[in-house]
């Protein structure tokens, strides 16, 4: 499913992030910027042990922060490590906000046209799939309205189940019919 906004494209994909053609893509990460499971899990695997390394470099970041490294074997040239919210920690929907605008931001600082996100704090995390779809899209439309050199943000949603709650609310938020 795509949007045009503002002359931009926003896009929904059901599959594999690891696997996205863009310039760079989001890991959904811990504030130690340690690449264990889930999304972070499959990177390392298939990115290589540079990107680890990079991230031990650079010693970690906040909750709701960003930081760039290099992409190592992946299709994409970047990884965005964006830290999202637990459950239960306060805040969370700011926090997620944060995450999300920091990961667009630093994207733009280093000249990407495109990115492609996961459901950020969706898994081990607990965030709710609703929440995280409501928050994360209407993020990224508001910043795709603003003065960006993003061409194209995708959300590479893992599972249909997840893929049709970002694509009913992107339906929402944009009145495209179902």
């Amino acid at each position: 499913m795509d949007m045009d906004i503002a002359g931009r494209t926003l896009e929904l994909v059901n599959g594999d992030i690891t696997e996205m053609d863009t310039d760079a893509i989001v890991n959904a990460a811990n504030a130690r910027l340690v690449l264990g499971g889930g999304v972070a899990g499959a990177i390392r695997r298939k990115g290589g042990p540079q990107i680890q390394e990079e991230c031990d470099r650079i010693g970690g970041t906040f909750v709701g922060g960003a930081v760039l490294t290099t992409g190592g074997q992946l299709k994409a040239r970047h990884v965005i490590h964006a830290v999202g919210p637990q459950m239960g920690e306060g805040d969370e929907d700011e926090k997620l906000r944060s995450a999300t605008r920091n990961s667009l931001q630093v994207a733009d600082e280093h000249g990407l046209k495109s990115i492609a996100f996961p459901a950020i704090s969706s898994g081990i995390f607990g965030f709710p799939i609703q929440r995280c779809a409501e928050i994360m899209l209407a993020t990224a439309v508001e910043y795709l309205r603003g003065d960006t050199g993003l061409e194209r943000v995708v959300f590479c949603l893992f599972g249909r189940d997840s893929y049709d709650v970002f694509a009913r609310q992107l339906r929402r938020m944009t009145g495209a019919r179902q």
